[in-house]
């Protein structure tokens, strides 16, 4: 009998969430678990894609925003091809996790493309509302909808107390980045 899959839920306005999420995908990985990350609204390339590319049980997936703006600046035509990067994303986890290739899955900031509305919403009620026993499923973002925290097994917030941001630091790389 195998284990049935538990949805991580890690949010809040805090640093550490896809932190969290991503040394979860090395321990799964390195104890021979197939992991797919889809990182949704990150246009920037981080430490962990090239870390990442060393780990062959390991599989990235952008799905970037058409702009640098933040989604409230997007004109018609940024925002419909940003959704449909999003919504691509998922999409392509999600074959992934229907061919048994995926023990476990990490939807980096998808409760914020939910929140904003630039991805397929039903969609991704469906992802959680019919989970199948596998995979573990990690979900991230600022804040949750209530039917997030409904379906999950484990929540963990972040909480900023202080954050160099907030002095004028820019993200590092290496750190934020």
């Amino acid at each position: 009998m195998s284990e049935r899959g538990l949805v991580h839920v890690y949010y809040g306005d805090g640093k550490g969430k896809t932190t969290a999420a991503l040394g979860l995908t090395v321990r799964a990985a390195g104890c021979g678990k197939n992991v797919v990350v889809v990182q949704f609204l990150k246009g920037r390339k981080s430490g962990e894609h090239d870390s990442f590319s060393h780990i062959p049980n390991i599989v990235l997936i952008l799905a970037k925003p058409a702009s640098a703006k933040f989604v409230n600046d997007m004109n018609g035509d940024e925002l419909k091809a940003t959704k449909a990067s999003q919504d691509d994303g998922l999409k392509k986890a999600l074959e992934y996790v229907d061919a048994g290739k995926c023990d476990v899955l990490v939807l980096d900031e998808i409760m914020d493309a939910y929140k904003l509305g630039i991805i397929d919403g039903e969609l991704v009620k469906e992802v959680l509302r019919n989970k199948p026993d596998s995979p573990e499923i990690v979900i991230t973002g600022h804040s949750p909808e209530e039917w997030f925290l409904a379906r999950a097994d484990y929540i963990t917030e972040m909480k900023k107390h202080k954050h160099p941001y907030d002095e004028g630091v820019d993200a590092r790389k290496g750190i934020e980045f």
